[in-house]
């Protein structure tokens, strides 16, 4: 274990806690550039692999700094990175909280929370955004992303289904050579 880039990834994830406005999605263009242009931690498509593992496991979407942790330090690089994404933002809820509940009718709160919502999402459309350029689709996968997300928008079917026959359908296609 590198401690010295363990202690790089905590001193990235300690701000980026800090300004999660809208969650944790709202910090991965951030995070990815961090942890792959800058600090070379991870490739993009392995960004994106991390990325999607930790979509698709139930909890928090910051679990990726878990796994990035983990890829550098094991179980305490792990436990590192999940303290160092969490702790401060709960910290500051846990302070302010109660404050900020007792001024919530005040104009000054109003606009800082309509001040803040734009911001929350684009944030948000900018991690995806980054996800998708560190992906690299090819057609197919453009193609792929597309029907899934039309039959989720279009249907009652979930997502687990879709990610169930799409990747037993990549998997056969591949197991026969075909991709």
């Amino acid at each position: 274990m590198d401690d010295n880039r363990l202690l790089r990834l905590i001193q990235i994830c300690v701000p980026l806690s800090l300004v999660s406005f809208g969650g944790g999605q709202s910090i991965v263009a951030g995070l990815q550039h961090q942890v792959v242009d800058v600090q070379h931690f991870l490739s993009a498509p392995a960004f994106t692999d991390f990325y999607a593992i930790s979509r698709s496991a139930p909890g928090p979407g910051t679990l990726i700094v878990s796994l990035i942790g983990w890829h550098l330090g094991g179980l305490l690089g792990a436990l590192a990175a999940t303290l160092a994404i969490f702790l401060p933002s709960s910290a500051v809820v846990c302070l302010f909280g109660s404050f900020w509940h007792r001024h919530r009718e005040a104009a000054w709160a109003i606009a800082v929370e309509k001040g803040l919502a734009p911001v929350a999402v684009g944030l948000i459309f900018a991690g995806a955004f980054t996800v998708i350029q560190s992906a690299a689709f090819t057609w197919k996968e453009a193609a792929t992303t597309l029907v899934a997300t039309g039959l989720l928008l279009k249907t009652k079917i979930g997502p687990y289904p879709i990610l169930g026959v799409v990747g037993l359908g990549y998997f056969t296609l591949s197991y026969s050579g075909l991709i």
